[in-house]
């Protein structure tokens, strides 16, 4: 009794020892994460307010003249540049950040998916930044200069510095995410829930999704949301291009076994049905069914005595199937119905037989 305990003491001291070294292993990644973010962070705060004026530029091109940018709150002159700096760092260090995660999850992988994750990584970081350039060079002039130019004449345009990064963030977020649908259609790919050619059968209702994704990533005026939804649906299609040539072979091989099951089920079973021709089909009226006719008040009376003269044939066939019956069977044949009137007759004289013999 004593050997078992002792073998599940130390195996449940080794599942606690790899439960604290994977815990230990995180907490040191998550160390080296904020060190990095930390020590881009405190290169680049020296140049802060040449940064934000970097980035207020596509708006103060498009500002009137004597127009400039201001601070509502009192700390915004610090708090903005020190905000933007900070989001710029995570930025910047995303790659080394997704490296450290991708150092701590990879050694549960298989090989296969070490092979497509990596790529996929990779490929996720660039198409982020595309995203954000994609929105400062080209969807930032047009959005602000039609904002700034559609205003009222009497209406001075004064940006706050604060609700100008917000929304810059905002914009800057949803375009990095949404160049991340190539990914997204690969990854569902590889895990086999869709094809490419369901994908491309789909188009329809994703280009719907892409404008509807546009309305809800992007400030509420119309150029940001097209110019959104564009490119990811140019994106959709880029990814189920290259999931299409990825996975040829697994889908080639997909569908011949596929083909082969609908073969074989149609072996078993296709014998078993008989295949009818459609009425309403063209080859069926070129056979001699024309389109239906109403009948006149005479063939519906001429059809009407047909169906009864046929009922009543069919009752006297019935009554002499069973008198053939009954005399088979020894009894005596059934006596025809008699009229009412005759049976009527009939009572009324035997209720009167009595009477007239004692009259007698």
């Amino acid at each position: 009794m004593a050997e078992p305990e002792a073998q599940e003491e130390e195996q449940m001291e080794k599942s606690s020892m790899g439960l604290m070294s994977h815990l230990i292993e995180l907490r040191d990644r998550l160390l080296r994460i904020v060190l990095a973010v930390l020590l881009i962070f405190l290169c680049l705060f020296y140049w802060a307010n040449d940064i934000y004026t970097y980035l207020a530029e596509p708006l103060t091109r498009h500002l009137p003249e004597g127009s400039q940018m201001i601070a509502i709150d009192v700390a915004s002159p610090f708090l903005t540049p020190f905000k933007l700096v900070l989001m710029l760092s995570v930025f910047l260090g995303m790659p080394y950040i997704l490296y450290q995660i991708w150092s701590f999850i990879a050694p549960g992988l298989y090989k296969h998916e070490k092979r497509l994750a990596g790529p996929l990584l990779a490929s996720s970081i660039i198409l982020f930044y595309c995203g954000m350039a994609f929105a400062f060079y080209v969807v930032f002039p047009l959005v602000f200069g039609f904002f700034t130019s559609i205003g009222p004449e009497m209406v001075s345009i004064s940006t706050d510095i604060g609700r100008y990064l917000d929304f810059v963030i905002a914009l800057f977020f949803g375009f990095g995410i949404a160049f991340e649908v190539p990914i997204a259609t690969i990854i569902l790919v590889a895990m086999g829930i869709t094809t490419p050619k369901k994908l491309a059968q789909k188009r329809p209702y994703v280009i719907v999704g892409a404008f509807i994704i546009g309305m809800l990533l992007t400030p509420p005026d119309v150029i940001s949301q097209v110019l959104l939804a564009l490119p990811m649906w140019v994106l959709f299609e880029a990814g189920v291009l290259t999931s299409a040539y990825l996975f040829a072979d697994r889908l080639k091989q997909q569908e011949a076994e596929e083909a082969a099951a609908a073969e074989q089920d149609h072996s078993i079973y296709g014998d078993e049905y008989e295949v009818v021709d459609d009425p309403s089909s063209s080859d069926a009226n070129d056979s001699g069914h024309g389109e239906y006719e109403p009948l006149t008040d005479e063939e519906m009376e001429a059809e009407m005595d047909r169906i009864e003269e046929a009922e009543a044939w069919e009752e006297e066939d019935d009554y002499a199937e069973q008198d053939e019956v009954e005399s088979t069977s020894g009894k005596e044949p059934r006596a025809e119905q008699a009229d009412p009137d005759q049976a009527d007759s009939l009572t009324s004289g035997a209720e009167q037989d009595p009477e007239d013999d004692r009259g007698r």
